[in-house]
């Protein structure tokens, strides 16, 4: 199994180099939807990215995001995000990454998130564990959510059906804080490596998650839907920590889902009094 984490490696490395020159060059972007992002580095990321793997393992299936992927019929499959955080890549902010993730019959076998701007390379195995640039990685040792520090996301579309907006309030509150990088593979891989205590995000999609959620679980955190539900890559909502908070977690949300807010929000006229 190691030469597919291995091969996720060589070729995540070379696919990241690739936008790393893209970057630099601030190229240009166009809308898939209204808010939804895609550059001409995503697509030769994706393009690179399927080749290699297709050279490499040309029996096994590939969904890929921009749709370059193909379906074999395998038992083996790659889930590809080319370009993860193309918003604040078009945008010239450098929170992005190039994420590969492996699963054989529905269970994730590798896993690897580059970095290119900090040059972290994070990979995990199934059954041996979750490195940083070769060093295993362990998630944090916090076990209240109010001694934690937290990351979610929101979505490209149907932001005003989104919920989210109230998790994060509360959250807010009730920690350390709550961050919003606009990369769920960068937040997934911070609560693997313990730099933070949680992560959770409504509306993701595979190759968005897979390779983090594997790095999470192999790092010895918790993965389950917010609802505290067995998580698979369709559902709708994810939720991973360091489990020692995760039942904490998991009550909050009911808690919020239902109305109940420990925290209620401040009225408009007391935020225009501080303005």
């Amino acid at each position: 199994m190691a030469s597919f984490v291995e091969a996720a490696v060589s070729i995540a490395r070379e696919a990241g180099n690739l936008l790393r020159y893209h970057f630099e060059r601030r190229v240009a972007f166009e809308l898939k939807s209204a808010f939804d992002l895609v550059t001409e580095a995503d697509r030769a990321s994706e393009k690179l990215v399927v080749e290699r793997l297709g050279q490499l393992f040309p029996s096994h299936s590939v969904v890929a995001e921009e749709g370059t992927g193909q379906e074999r019929g395998s038992e083996y499959r790659w889930y590809v995000d080319p370009l993860d955080g193309t918003t604040n890549f078009a945008h010239g902010y450098p929170v992005w990454n190039v994420t590969l993730a492996l699963e054989k019959n529905g269970e994730l076998l590798a896993g690897v998130i580059f970095d290119p701007t900090r040059d972290e390379l994070f990979a995990a195995e199934k059954g041996s564990g979750a490195y940083l640039n070769g060093a295993r990685m362990s998630v944090s040792k916090i076990a209240r959510v109010e001694d934690g520090l937290f990351s979610t996301g929101f979505p490209n579309w149907n932001r005003s059906e989104n919920p989210n907006i109230l998790f994060f309030h509360q959250f807010a509150m009730a920690s350390h804080g709550v961050r919003r990088s606009g990369s769920a593979a960068i937040d997934l891989s911070g609560v693997a490596s313990g730099r933070l205590e949680g992560f959770w995000e409504i509306g993701l999609n595979p190759w968005d998650l897979a390779a983090g959620k594997l790095l999470v679980e192999e790092a010895g955190g918790v993965c389950t839907d917010m609802d505290g539900q067995p998580h698979h890559m369709k559902s709708p909502h994810i939720l991973v920590d360091n489990g020692l908070i995760h039942e904490e977690m998991i009550q909050f949300f009911s808690e919020i889902s239902q109305g109940r807010l420990r925290y209620p929000l401040p009225a408009l006229s007391q935020a225009k009094s501080q303005v």
